[in-house]
């Protein structure tokens, strides 16, 4: 087992899909270190490891960058995915269940990649996000195909506090017939956060519904913030 296999095995998974569940996100146990954080992070500047490079505000999602990784993916990103697909799996598939949807994901994540790559969804996720002062990214939600995995994960690679302020992870559900839950919180270096790619489950007087939900980032306010984000499905 890797040294990211093991840090991911050492959370308490009920509790942590209890706290999905119920929140529609939850706090890992710490996945990096202060060093695999910088080292990762370091990685922005070395253009060739990606496949694409966004502009934010060119396509108005706010203000900031962030770049996909191409393949080979560095080791972190590499395992540190193929071991919380599995944890995250049994959450899906109750989910599914919930909703009265297919639940087509396989125990690996290399099948279902498989199954993407097989839809034409064939370019890589993993994404490192870079933002500066004044910069944010607005709500939005990250289906990127037909098939999707309702759960992705950031990881912070700055200290809220020290390296920069603002800058909190947003969710905002859209409740049926009621206003808007907001969730905001920040993100501790080298810990994940998972989240709800696109909806949740939730609970009705008619049964389950799917409750839409939106992430973004408040407006930083001083220093730099960078995060790595995973995604579970490929993009078409």
């Amino acid at each position: 087992m890797s040294i990211y296999a093991d840090r991911v095995a050492r959370g308490d998974w009920e509790a942590l899909a209890r706290e999905v569940d119920a929140y529609g996100c939850a706090l890992t146990p710490p996945l990096l270190d202060k060093d695999e954080c910088a080292d990762i992070a370091a990685l922005y500047d070395e253009v060739g490891r990606f496949r694409s490079t966004i502009d934010m505000e060119r396509y108005r999602f706010g203000a900031g960058q962030y770049r996909y990784f191409a393949e080979p993916f560095p080791e972190a990103v590499a395992e540190l995915r193929a071991a919380l697909y599995p944890r995250l799996l049994p959450i899906a598939r109750d989910w599914a269940e919930r909703l009265g949807r297919p639940a087509p994901w396989p125990g690996t994540l290399e099948e279902w990649l498989g199954m993407c790559h097989a839809a034409g969804q064939v370019k890589p996720t993993p994404i490192l996000l870079r933002y500066g002062q004044d910069d944010w990214n607005a709500l939005h939600r990250d289906p990127y195909g037909d098939l999707v995995f309702p759960l992705q994960v950031v990881i912070g690679l700055d200290e809220a506090g020290a390296d920069y302020s603002g800058g909190e992870f947003l969710l905002v559900e859209q409740r049926a017939r009621a206003q808007s839950r907001g969730t905001a919180m920040s993100l501790p270096r080298g810990r994940g956060l998972i989240f709800t790619t696109r909806d949740r489950p939730v609970r009705t007087k008619r049964g389950w519904s799917a409750s839409p939900v939106r992430h973004g980032v408040s407006v930083v306010r001083s220093g730099h913030r960078r995060t790595l984000g995973l995604v579970f499905h490929d993009a078409a």
